[in-house]
């Protein structure tokens, strides 16, 4: 049997856990961001505007095939129930 190594662990750094990180918007001046924010809520905007059209045209596109089905007679024939003695 072969034997085990102990397990050895790593001692954290002190100098790393002793300074906080800077983050992007301690860097930058509040215009900066300010500006990158109204910029994401305009980014936002549009694509949501972009997805109620997409939504729309596709709701469209249902509407006029369904029309188009409801005036084709083999389709109504093919789709309709086959019991026709309830229709007497």
């Amino acid at each position: 049997m072969a034997k085990k190594k102990p397990a050895t662990s790593r001692k954290p750094e002190a100098a790393a856990d002793a300074a906080p990180a800077a983050t992007l918007k301690d860097l930058l001046s509040a215009e900066v961001v300010g500006k990158l924010k109204a910029q994401a809520e305009q980014m936002k905007a549009e694509e949501a505007e972009r997805r109620e059209k997409a939504r729309k045209q596709e709701e469209e596109a249902r509407a006029a095939e369904k029309k188009r089905l409801e005036n084709d007679f083999e389709y109504l024939l093919n789709n309709s129930g086959m019991d026709w003695k309830k229709y007497k």
